[in-house]
């Protein structure tokens, strides 16, 4: 969420940044402002209230000490009037509070300068490519049919059990996915990434805290009995960790890691895009975060980028990243890069971790601050990526390491799957 300091001070800059992701927000920054100046007027007379009614109470003493009933009854009853006004001006102050923080949830983040104006994804830009495009001395197969002709995933079963986009993994499917989970977690403990393992379900606070709600609201599996939410990302337990929190210097760099089932609906998805693990309603991801100080937060993506980008070169993978145009960026992040591993047989890119950073966009609606030098409260930044997401690697795995003797499994996995091959 904005700070409505921010507002105040850097209307202008705010309008033409959001332009970028194609909105047109001065409609809403007026309502704002207009609402914020009602309020600090309210708050205003109310302070003047509150003084007066303080010397009041003083005379009030003095009056009745000094045998003075009627002028002591006298300020008895503007006192009273007071009381009346104060309740009235509370009133208003609590729902200009209510009504501004209601549009402040409706505005995105505001893209780092880096990121480019565009309206979707054919506007961002490739920063980064590695690997080479895999040969076959035969037309590959696509990774639904490999899972086929191996026994590794029923899809099928997992239509019958619950739904569509969620299979089941089984034999060395299942073992391979259990290899990748510890070999991300493996690799984010080198690189002192502290582990968790976070709730599945969390609270609306918890929702609102990291920008899920009231953005994704539609995407989100919901447990209406009890107010829950099913996790679409370990992002949102994890950072909500530290919601309400104030650090107690400057002297900070919180690194998060955790493995988690994610849940989205996925709603309006169709298509051979969905086909096989291209698009899953339940998946397994490993999570990075990051909770820093705003002097370090270029650096800490950087590092995320650099952690991400070993993950995929130990696995063998071409891949590709894509700085994110501002009409492509996530609702809460100032700037995203995308990685994309090639699918052979698809044919196409496949997305497998987003990195992003949200500056103060959390941490304002988390209430995350830090005491800096002074001993007054800042607010931290946050930050997180997919380190990784499965689904796709999976598929990204099957795919360019598939050969006539079966599916070579890359030397960085052997000690965790225990086999060097499927066949």
């Amino acid at each position: 969420m904005l700070e409505i300091t921010r507002i105040r001070t850097e209307k202008d800059s705010i309008i033409e940044g959001l332009k970028k992701r194609n909105l047109d927000v001065a409609p809403t920054i007026d309502q704002i402002l207009d609402k914020d100046q009602q309020w600090r007027s309210a708050k205003t007379d109310l302070e003047a209230i509150a003084a007066e009614q303080n010397q009041l109470a003083k005379q009030i003493g003095e009056l009745f000490k000094q045998g003075k009933q009627e002028e002591a009854n006298t300020a008895k009853i503007r006192t009273g009037e007071l009381k009346l006004k104060e309740t009235e001006l509370k009133s208003l102050v609590d729902g200009l509070d209510q009504e501004i923080t209601q549009l402040l949830y409706t505005l995105p983040n505001v893209p780092n300068e880096l990121v480019k104006a565009g309206k979707d994804e054919k506007d961002n830009e490739i920063v980064f490519e590695d690997g080479e495009q895999p040969t076959f001395s035969s037309e590959p197969l696509a990774h639904w049919d490999l899972a086929k002709k191996y026994d590794l995933i029923d899809f099928e079963l997992g239509v019958k059990v619950t739904g569509a986009g969620f299979p089941f993994y089984k034999g060395k499917g299942a073992k391979l996915q259990r290899a990748l989970i510890a070999f991300f977690l493996e690799e984010a403990d080198k690189v002192g990434y502290e582990e968790y393992i976070p709730p599945l379900v969390v609270n609306e606070a918890s929702g609102y805290g990291t920008g899920q709600l009231p953005d994704k609201e539609g995407q989100m599996y919901y447990v209406n009995e009890d107010d829950f939410y099913l996790i679409p990302t370990a992002e949102v337990p994890l950072t909500n960790i530290f919601r309400d929190v104030i650090l107690p210097d400057d002297q900070f760099s919180i690194k998060l890691t955790g493995y988690t089932p994610c849940f989205r609906r996925e709603a309006g998805s169709y298509g051979k895009d969905v086909r096989g693990l291209n698009r899953l309603h339940q998946f397994d991801k490993v999570e990075i975060v990051r909770i820093e100080h705003p002097d370090n937060t270029a650096k800490a993506l950087e590092e995320m980028i650099e952690h991400v980008k070993g993950l995929l070169s130990k696995l063998g993978l071409q891949f590709r990243i894509l700085r994110l145009c501002g009409g492509d960026t996530g609702f809460a992040s100032a700037m995203t890069y995308d990685f994309e591993v090639y699918s052979a047989a698809q044919q196409k890119w496949l997305e497998v971790s987003s990195c992003s950073r949200f500056d103060t966009f959390q941490s304002n609606r988390l209430k995350l601050r830090f005491k800096n030098q002074d001993k007054k409260t800042q607010l931290c930044h946050t930050l997180n990526g997919s380190a990784l997401a499965l689904p796709r690697i999976v598929a990204a795995l099957l795919e360019n390491h598939q050969t006539p003797e079966g599916i070579l499994i890359p030397e960085a996995l052997q000690k965790f799957t225990g086999f060097d091959r499927i066949a």
